[in-house]
């Protein structure tokens, strides 16, 4: 598997209106989207973009607050009052070829392929087989970079 371009790293937080103002006041981000919520995964997304070369986007950062009592990040708040680094994503050009490769390699997927935040279709690596990393691999378009 080679590794594809760090799209995003996931941030969970209790409150995504708080961490906006942290990235805007203190990391000086100027680029932050509107929040919305994605009911599918049980989270309230907002992406923030970092400087790339040449005025390019870099990394995102993903903000993510538990949505509803049954939202998947819950626990991780409850354990995480403050919130913290919840996953790291990772491009491919093929999804389904890339779930066939982790699981030849006796890695954990988390689920089926399902369409993420940006639209594309996504999934999970568990953190035990990862290095300790809660890993999303993420599809990227064709025309994409």
């Amino acid at each position: 598997m080679k590794l594809g371009r760090l799209n995003h790293i996931g941030v969970a937080t209790p409150s995504i209106e708080a961490s906006i103002a942290f990235y805007r006041d203190v990391m000086g981000a100027t680029k932050i989207h509107a929040p919305f919520d994605l009911p599918s995964q049980g989270v309230k997304v907002c992406f923030v973009d970092t400087p790339g070369e040449n005025g390019t986007n870099g990394t995102q950062i993903e903000l993510i607050e538990p949505l509803g009592e049954t939202s998947n990040i819950r626990g991780f708040i409850e354990k995480n009052p403050q919130g913290g680094q919840h996953h790291m994503c990772y491009e491919v050009p093929d999804i389904h070829a890339a779930k066939a490769e982790f699981e030849a390699m006796g890695k954990r997927v988390l689920g089926e392929p399902r369409i993420g935040a940006h639209g594309t279709l996504i999934f999970f690596l568990h953190p035990k087989d990862m290095g300790g990393i809660l890993t999303e691999i993420m599809e990227t378009p064709k025309d994409a970079h």
